[in-house]
């Protein structure tokens, strides 16, 4: 093929679109292209590799190895060159094969007397679907036209896979989107839920990934790259000068879609014979590939930036946008690679379950979601790639697994745990209206974390006494510009009249780290957890802080009003915080404006250092809070977004349970109100034994008061303690084995 080369590829890619409109089974297609590419190639052999799971390369077809090795011959990942190439995803091209690194010599293929190899990945949008590869005995490298002609024979093959060409009898694959797929993910919100797939973003799938007219694809590609320039122009004059950041996207996109280089590569592929559809997706496959290999958070979004892009090209040249007439299916879990909060809240309740592919545990999703109350799972790889509209799927939010397309026994061990979790529920009903009193006669207050309008109707339902922590930063989150202060007024006005005479805890917009505005520049911070965050935002930036301290006054109208400060390090920082609250009320009354008839103002204990501040501190705070989730993570230095550490640490942990014993015993001397507020005080046995340690309230996400109830109801928590006390004189390093020994004789 080194002659010709265009003429060559566009007339092997003719002969290919001939091999996929016959109506060979799945193993002769691929038996036929084989020999074809080898022809066209001149050279000797031609083998596909494919993925026969996700670590197992198999020979599928071959032209030129010994046929027996079909099917017989298999590869670890980055096993052999092959396996290299399918690792890396990078081609290799060398003439002396045995001697590059990672050779593997595979007797049984009869391959010994070829030297040259040359292995393309076959990919689609960044996946690695096998590994192509021609070899010969001549010890030559193969040329540059050569090698562009492989690429984009792999990128056919990889559509051909899509669209189901090489599945049938004697097939090298199962049919695709068919099978049980298990996924295991992160979980973002406990729960499960059965329903069916709905797309956030539909798949675009090339049906026509070749073409005979090279020039008309040019002018469809031309169309459809200036009707996307017009677009993102109008995006950009829409926009205006509004805010910096949407407005850097936006000119970057316009960049990518003025871009050269990028249209010139497409047209490479579309003069090699791919359709203008297929040499977009050719393209987004590769920088996708890129993106998975840089670790530069700067460099990754602009190639996120150029894959958005690419789906938005696709969409106008295939006409498959997101109105694709499918309906929503009365059961929906949503499945996405991402979302933002405000998409997520338009769904709203309709949704069963999400399913995200990225995402974190802390994203501004997982608070919706939690605020919700949807089962969710982050971290769930390929979804999107595996998952098509009205897929029959389950989500297990409490163990972060999902099943796609799941098998009768599956199924019916699902429901019997959905079953279960409705009769538990239905039995907490019955307490619902009772105090929470221990066996031993302590009273414990349980209060439920919010953050949304659509939270409060849980308050009656769920037993709860109030609301421990409203979360205000969600309303920010979810617009595209700051809110205004009679907005803000308007809806924490709402919030007090859902929660009646039920006291609610304002917490003050509590910014940075994982929730980032999306009207304000994120600060490029090396670990933004312990960086501009939460409080330290409203003392730097104090004009936001008071602009939101009116709109709580002007809310309560009379009314009690509790606020709370988050992320509180230092004694001063309270101080400061709270002369601005001072300053508010003052402001408020000269302006003739009503005030609270009773005003508390607290503060969130986070960080270690403030268990340790001065006593007067203790003193002068009207009531704490103990931040949980955050607390744990600084107080064990683990990363409550990294999955590799944030499981290695208990809660129960003795010098964990400690320094809470610490808080109880300052707060006691002082007479300062606390709670206990997070993730653990959800969680059954965690919750028992906070109550243990001295705390007597736990603010938690509705749907846990239940259980946690139920359990603090049946305890004698004096006894407990003892057992905990014990287990700290042994030396334990946590107290969970004792406490569930314990519970088991108690029963």
């Amino acid at each position: 093929m080194a002659d010709g080369t265009d003429s060559e590829s566009r007339k092997l890619l003719g002969r290919l679109r001939e091999v996929m409109a016959g109506d060979a089974a799945g193993q002769a297609r691929l038996d036929h292209i084989t020999g074809l590419i080898a022809d066209s190639m001149e050279s000797e052999v031609c083998s596909i590799y494919l993925f026969r799971d996700s670590d197992t390369l198999e020979l599928c077809a071959t032209q030129g190895l010994k046929p027996e090795a079909v099917h017989q011959t298999r590869l670890r990942l980055g096993e052999g060159l092959v396996g290299r190439v399918a690792k890396t995803s990078k081609l290799i091209n060398t003439p002396d094969a045995p001697s590059e690194r990672g050779f593997r010599y595979m007797p049984e293929t009869g391959e010994e007397i070829f030297s040259s190899f040359l292995g393309i990945p076959i990919q689609r949008l960044g996946e690695t679907l096998g590994v192509l590869v021609v070899q010969s005995r001549d010890a030559r490298e193969f040329s540059a036209d050569e090698v562009y002609a492989l690429e984009v024979v792999a990128m056919v093959l990889a559509e051909m896979a899509e669209l189901g060409a090489f599945v049938g009898e004697g097939a090298a694959l199962s049919p695709l989107h068919q099978q049980p797929i298990l996924v295991r993910g992160t979980t973002g919100q406990e729960g499960a839920a059965e329903g069916h797939v709905w797309l956030h973003e539909p798949r675009v799938v090339v049906t026509n990934p070749i073409a005979d007219d090279p020039q008309n694809e040019m002018r469809r590609l031309d169309d459809a790259i200036e009707e996307l320039r017009v677009g993102v122009d109008k995006m950009l004059k829409i926009s205006g000068a509004g805010d910096k950041d949407h407005m850097e996207v936006l000119e970057t996109y316009r960049m990518f879609a003025n871009s050269k280089g990028w249209k010139r590569r497409m047209e490479e592929d579309i003069s090699r014979g791919l359709s203008a559809e297929a040499a977009v997706e050719k393209e987004q496959s590769q920088a996708r590939s890129r993106m998975s290999q840089v670790t530069d958070a700067y460099l990754r979004e602009r190639l996120a930036d150029l894959d958005d892009l690419s789906n938005r090209l696709l969409r106008i040249l295939t006409g498959q946008g997101n109105e694709t007439g499918a309906e929503l299916p009365a059961d929906p879990i949503l499945v996405a690679r991402n979302i933002g909060p405000g998409e997520l809240l338009e769904y709203g309740r309709t949704l069963k379950g999400i399913v995200l592919e990225e995402g974190s545990v802390g994203s501004h999703a997982a608070v919706v979601a939690r605020a919700l109350a949807i089962p969710l799972v982050v971290h769930a790889g390929r979804i999107t790639t595996e998952a098509l509209n009205g897929d029959h799927i389950m989500v297990d939010g409490d163990q972060g697994v999902v099943h796609l397309r799941p098998d009768d026994t599956v199924v019916s061990a699902f429901r019997d745990k959905i079953a279960m979790q409705a009769q538990a529920q239905e039995r907490y009903g019955s307490i619902r209206d009772k105090p929470a009193v221990t066996r031993d006669g302590q009273r414990i207050h349980m209060l439920m974390n919010a953050g949304l309008m659509a939270d409060l109707p849980s308050l009656p339902s769920s037993g709860a006494e109030g609301v421990g922590l409203f979360r205000t930063e969600l309303q920010f989150l979810i617009r595209n510009k700051m809110p205004k202060r009679t907005e803000l007024a308007g809806i924490y006005a709402r919030v007090m009249d859902a929660a009646a005479d039920k006291r609610v805890v304002f917490r003050t917009l509590d910014i940075g780290s994982d929730k980032v505005l999306p009207y304000m520049k994120p600060n490029d911070e090396p670990n933004p957890a312990l960086g501009w965050r939460a409080i330290r935002v409203g003392l730097d930036k104090p004009g936001i802080m008071r602009m939101q301290l009116q709109a709580l006054i002007r809310a309560a109208n009379g009314r009690p009003l509790t606020i709370m400060f988050p992320f509180i390090a230092q004694f001063e920082e309270y101080r400061q915080a709270r002369a601005e609250v001072d300053k508010a009320i003052a402001r408020e009354k000269r302006l003739g404006h009503v005030l609270p008839s009773q005003l508390e103002v607290g503060a969130m204990l986070e960080t270690p250092s403030l268990a340790f501040a001065p006593q007067a501190f203790f003193d002068e705070v009207e009531f704490l809070s103990i931040g949980g989730n955050d607390l744990k993570q600084f107080f064990f230095a683990a990363d409550r977004e990294n999955e590799r550490v944030r499981r290695r640490y208990d809660t129960l942990n003795v010098s964990f349970l400690s320094l809470i014993e610490q808080v109880v015993e300052r707060c006691a001397i002082s007479g300062t109100p606390l709670s206990f507020c997070g993730e653990d005080a959800g969680r059954p046995i965690e919750a028992l034994c906070l109550a243990a340690v001295g705390l007597r309230t736990l603010s938690m996400r509705p749907a846990s008061i239940g259980p946690v109830k139920s359990l603090l109801m049946r305890a004698d928590i004096r006894a407990l303690s003892e057992v905990i006390r014990q287990a700290r004189e042994r030396g334990d390093q946590t107290v969970r084995p004792a406490v569930m020994e314990w519970l088991r004789s108690q029963d």
